[in-house]
């Protein structure tokens, strides 16, 4: 006698490794703290016209260097201008270097690694042995020299930048295709006839951007801590425009008059390094395939 249908068990449905990997992140309390800590912080420095209490370039010398009160709740500096402005403004700047340069890394990490894996042989002994000799220089010398003997822009600070980030973007890369290119599907696409491009870019890549994701997140904060230090050094974003690095280099110099100038913006970039590196973090944990097997 056949089984009723309402005798039959429902078989569970499950749950992609992407959805499995969002839970696990949901749960992990740092990430989330990170997580809202910069959408608020985003939030703030792109609202910054609206919001922000005073103009970014008003001067008042007769509101120089007062300490953090009702009217100016950051305190201003020297010139009178309003700290808690000039945060907001200049974390425009140091996120947009941060997520431009790791744009550039990326993009340039993806396409020089996913060719040197698929192709292998004397292709990638070539491309390889060119990384290493960019590794043996000093990326921050690099920077400098760009920065130095070129007129000093912002499209440039991204592109220095994000030429000395893309190296080890490039060695996941290739690791991750030279893994993944014998596999069935992969043969299948070809005895298909499928170009190279195509294989590549429909195939391959799609199933490498947990990697690529979760590298590209802890990429962004080390850009922002290199060009905080380009701007310490005067090499980096430009005045009448300002970022936390400059605001840091400025507080540190009247820093046992005037603390102020310098605990606010050393906050502002400790507590987005913190949090970007906890969000990073937590993808590696949610998005490593060996972790969803525990």
């Amino acid at each position: 006698m056949s089984e009723k249908p309402q005798d039959i068990k429902a078989i569970p449905s499950g749950n992609s490794l992407w959805k499995e990997g969002m839970g696990r992140f949901m749960h992990n309390k740092l990430a989330i703290f990170g997580s809202v800590f910069l959408f608020i912080l985003v939030l703030l420095c792109v609202l910054a016209p609206l919001i922000a209490p005073y103009s970014y370039e008003t001067q008042n010398l007769s509101y120089g260097s007062e300490p953090p009160g009702s009217s100016h709740i950051m305190g201003t500096d020297p010139l009178g201008r309003d700290l808690f402005t000039r945060i907001l403004y200049g974390g425009r700047v140091s996120f947009s270097v941060g997520l431009c340069a790791t744009a550039v890394s990326v993009l340039v990490g993806v396409i020089w690694g996913s060719f040197a894996g698929w192709f292998g042989g004397k292709i990638d002994t070539i491309m390889m042995r060119m990384v290493d000799i960019a590794y043996a220089f000093p990326f921050t010398i690099f920077v400098i020299i760009l920065m130095v003997f070129f007129e000093r822009s912002m499209l440039l600070l991204f592109a220095a930048i994000g030429a000395v980030e893309w190296l080890t973007m490039a060695r996941i890369v290739r690791a991750q295709v030279m893994s993944i290119k014998h596999q069935e599907f992969i043969d299948a696409a070809r005895g298909l006839g499928l170009s190279t491009h195509r294989i590549i870019f429909r195939h391959i890549l799609p199933n490498i951007t947990g990697p690529v994701i979760i590298y590209s997140t802890l990429t962004i904060p080390a850009v922002m801590l290199l060009e905080a230090f380009l701007s310490f050094l005067g090499l980096g974003v430009q005045p009448p425009a300002s970022s936390w690095g400059i605001l840091i280099r400025e507080g540190a110099e009247t820093m046992e008059e005037y603390p102020w100038l310098l605990v606010f913006p050393g906050l502002a970039l400790s507590l987005t390094l913190f949090s970007l590196n906890f969000i990073g973090d937590a993808l590696r944990d949610a998005l490593d395939p060996r972790s969803s097997r525990e």
